[in-house]
This record gives structure tokens, sequence and C-alpha cells, in this order.
């Protein structure tokens, strides 16, 4: 438990408010850990842990260790969309059935009424599935998690409410193939890994259930009450493109802040992703573009931009500002209530408002 010894530039009599935080998370909210990676506007950064790294033989808490970012993985299948978007590949407001022609058909359900923008926007109407299915942390193609959503009739007509649908994202993802014919992962890899040098980031190949470098463990409790299980080593394809990715918080820290500074889009293409609807479900004012949420912040007139993630043993929140600013904050299981949930995002908007 602790942190990195601090900079020059971060010491300081009182105690570390970001520090504070995660040990609260820890302590007073039982989650077996913590972590947190905060980028000062200049460039500085700071790394935190607290709590266990592996419950079973009480190892430390990896700094900067890799995680599971789960939803995180949708702003990165953005990006490559509108990278595609900006070379003339992809049209936003072109229908998805163009690219994946006679595929999303069900009750109310037609690709050719919905286009990529309301895919990266969740404004499709389409069912998501991981709600619609009791999914097993087994292999599954992308095609199957399609399957699933169009068993279910539309939540609603395109283009006229907004709705959260990991099944918009796994659409992407096969337009992506279909339109580059590469894997996902390579694509990702050598349009946004590489050129920005994220060194810890990566797209789990097919069946890949671990995670490559230092990380600490992943835990989820089945029901109220139950024993802790550590659910670290899984396959990671029921989510896909929607949230298979596996990153740092520093590396997080360098994809919003290359993203916001226009290092990874055009800028018609960024103005695209950052032009939003509101996303009340989100939580307070939250607003959701193409792949991109943001958010409020609580010490200026301002806010802040990222996605955040849920998956099974991992919870992920964070973001850029504007001026340069980025933290993101990773602990090893999914809060089951807002109250906790509410305090990890109060971890981030303490970091950023210092």
């Amino acid at each position: 438990m602790g942190a990195l010894a601090p900079p020059a530039a971060f010491a300081g009599t009182r105690p570390d408010s970001v520090q504070q935080g995660l040990n609260a998370l820890v302590r007073s909210d039982g989650l077996p850990a913590a972590l947190a990676s905060v980028q000062d506007h200049p460039g500085r950064s700071r790394t935190y842990t607290a709590g266990v790294g592996d419950l079973a033989t009480g190892a430390k808490v990896p700094v900067d260790g890799q995680v599971r970012i789960g939803s995180n993985t949708k702003t990165f299948t953005a990006v490559v969309v509108l990278q595609l978007v900006g070379e003339g590949k992809i049209g936003l407001d072109t229908s998805i059935d163009t690219y994946l022609p006679g595929l999303v058909r069900g009750e109310e359900i037609d690709g050719r009424n919905i286009t990529v923008r309301q895919l990266l926007q969740h404004t499709s109407g389409l069912p998501n599935y991981t709600e619609k299915s009791d999914l097993q942390l087994r292999h599954y193609e992308p095609r199957e998690l399609v399957d699933i959503a169009l068993r279910y009739k539309a939540d609603f007509e395109p283009g006229k409410r907004w709705a959260y649908s990991n099944t918009n994202y796994v659409l992407a993802g096969l337009i992506i193939e279909k339109v580059t014919r590469r894997t996902v992962a390579e694509e990702m890899d050598r349009r946004i890994i590489k050129p920005i040098g994220l060194r810890h980031t990566y797209f789990p190949a097919s069946g890949d259930s671990t995670l490559r470098e230092p990380h600490p463990h992943g835990y989820e409790r089945e029901s109220a009450g139950a024993p802790l299980r550590d659910i670290t080593d899984m396959d990671p394809s029921w989510a896909w493109t929607a949230g298979q990715v596996i990153s740092t918080n520093s590396d997080l820290n360098r994809f919003f802040s290359a993203l916001l500074g226009g290092r990874l889009l055009p800028r018609a293409q960024l103005a695209q992703m950052r032009t939003t609807v509101p996303a009340a479900p989100l939580g307070s004012g939250a607003e959701y573009g193409l792949g991109l949420v943001s958010r409020p912040l609580s010490c200026r007139a301002g806010l802040y931009w990222g996605h955040g993630g849920s998956i099974p043993g991992y919870e992920t929140r964070g973001g850029a500002t504007d001026d340069g600013r980025a933290v993101n904050v990773a602990v090893t299981i999914q809060p089951n209530d807002k109250a906790t949930m509410g305090r990890v995002e109060d971890v981030v908007d303490t970091a950023l408002c210092r």
C-alpha cells in the first residue's frame, strides 16, 4: 500500500488527497485494490496504489499495473472508425448495411436505417446483448454477439433516443474489419498504440485469457456477503471491440491526452467526436459524443473527456482536460452500488481539480 515517492514538484506537507481517496476506497468501501495515475498540466505525472494486489498471496499492488479497461475500448474503436472516415473509407451518415449488407435485421431492426454515427453515438436503438443474455465466460465470435441482440425487438427508432448498447461497438468493429480487411487488433496497433507509444496497451488475441505484464488481480462477488472470487484470467471475447483492451492508467492518460491534442484524428473528425448528446444514465451532466464522454468538473466551469469501463474484475474511470491534465483510476472489483462508484469518480474529480 502507498505511493511512489513524489517528485519535488508534488512534495508538500499535507496528506495527498488522491492517496487519501484511494485509501478510503480500500478501507471504507472494501475494494481489494485501487490504482491511479495523475498527469499534471506540464506533463509531470505521479502514480498511486492502495490495497493488496493478490489476496491469496498478499502481494503488493504493482505500480501502474495492467488492468482490463472495459468500455474505454470503445474510444479506441471509435478513433479507428473516425480515422477511416477521414480517409474517405467510411461515411459517418452512411447506413451500416452498406458495409455489412443484410447482417442487421430483426424485429423493427433494419441496418439500412441505422447509420455509422448512430452506432458510435448510441442512438441506434439496437438492443444491448450484454443485458439480454446471461453470457458465459467462454469464447464468442463477434457475430454470435450480434445474433444475441437481434433476437430482441429494437429499443427505439434510430436517432430518436440515447441508450447505451455494447452491440453498437461490436458492429463498429465488424465494419472496421470489413473495410480494412485486417483484424481490429492490427488496426488499433498500427493506428493508435504504436504511433503514440502506448507500451503497455494491447487488444488480446483470440483465446488469450491472461494479462501480459504485472497486474493486480481482479475479483468479483457473486452475491452480497459472498466471498471474493479471483476472476483475473478469463476470455474477454464476449466484450470484443466494446470492451476487450488491456492497458494501464498511465497509458490511458497518454491516449486521451493525445486524442484531445489532435494527434490521432484530423480536426474535422475530432470535432465530430466531441459533438455530444445528453447521456443522463452515465451521471449528472454527462454527455456522449462518438465514443467519448464529457463530464463536468466540480472546481471550475469546465469538463473533462474520457469514457470509463466496467468488466468483471476491474472498473476504470478518468479522462483528460483540454489544458493537458489527465487522470485515470482503476479498482479491482466492479462496485455494486452507486455510492461507491461515485467515490471512485470523486477521486478523478479531486485529482483534476487540485
